[in-house]
């Protein structure tokens, strides 16, 4: 027969398990967990009966109170919808100079453009809008395919080279890689328009070869560029005599361009987008290049 151990100090009996040294006691759980063990498991069988709790193959149980989070949400958007189905309601039966022409409307297109920017452009275009490496800057005046409300809108409906029926089309040709043209002439091309933009460029030790890439750029870029090279919206065709580029400006840019051409892209909005959201985002980057007072 086992002899029951007593601790000396505590003077409570051991259960007999040992490790290094140390006895453990046979103290009982404390009163006040095993009431807060009693009242949480009370609570859980209460919570399972009132609330949607256990699966059932494709459903689950309702429960007794039957509140239901998504109605809730539903309840929720609905009321919010509401709340701004002043303002979404005036941004779609106005023009857009009406729009702009009301401080209110524009203190909400302002409010909301900025969320739908960041929700659906920023990822692209930055939250600032000054764009990134290869996407453009939204916050200055230079646009390829026109910058007024209009023509933002009607890019973000049907998007740039994109699946859209409508699709804005664009396309830079690969005039080194597809042999268009050699390899001289790139360096020259690229040269020249460098120096539209940097007049220091142009030295006399330089002024045939550039007149020999000016000679180049009539033949082959002229008809999209334009013979001055300050670009067609029509064609979606960027001003190559200032100092705002997409992909870079350098003279290795502008090679790597005219070697492999470019070909940007941007989706089109129309199906995510409703046409009060499309206006209020046209309405908020055109805002962003707006000089305020």
């Amino acid at each position: 027969m086992d002899v029951e151990e007593v601790d000396p100090v505590s003077g409570r009996k051991t259960t007999g398990h040992e490790w290094n040294g140390i006895k453990e006691l046979d103290t009982p759980v404390p009163r006040g967990v095993l009431m807060f063990l009693v009242v949480t498991h009370l609570f859980a069988l209460l919570w399972w009966i009132l609330m949607p709790t256990w699966p059932i193959g494709t459903t689950y149980t309702k429960g007794v109170l039957g509140t239901d989070q998504w109605d809730r949400v539903e309840e929720e958007m609905a009321q919010s919808q509401a709340a701004r189905a002043k303002w979404t309601n005036a941004i779609e039966t106005k023009s857009f100079d009406e729009i702009m022409a009301d401080e209110n409307l524009m203190q909400f297109v302002r409010s909301s453009g900025r969320q739908l920017f960041g929700d659906n452009c920023a990822a692209c275009h930055g939250a600032d809008a000054k764009g990134a490496a290869n996407y453009p800057n939204l916050t200055d005046d230079d646009w390829l395919w026109g910058g007024e409300p209009e023509n933002i809108a009607e890019t973000l409906r049907v998007g740039i080279n994109s699946p859209h029926g409508e699709s804005r089309v664009a396309q830079m040709p690969a005039f080194g890689r597809d042999q268009m043209l050699e390899r001289p002439q790139v360096r020259q091309v690229a040269q020249y328009v460098y120096s539209l933009s940097h007049p220091e460029a142009s030295t006399p030790e330089n002024v045939e070869a550039l007149q020999a890439g000016r000679e180049v750029f009539l033949t082959n870029c002229a008809a999209c560029h334009g013979e001055d090279a300050k670009g067609s919206r029509d064609v979606g065709a960027p001003n190559l005599t200032d100092d705002y580029w997409i992909y870079g400006g350098d003279i290795q840019t502008l090679v790597t361009s005219i070697h492999g051409g470019r070909q940007g892209h941007m989706p089109t909005w129309d199906e995510r987008l409703s046409e009060s959201e499309i206006k209020t985002l046209a309405l908020y980057v055109n805002d962003l290049g707006v000089e305020k007072p």
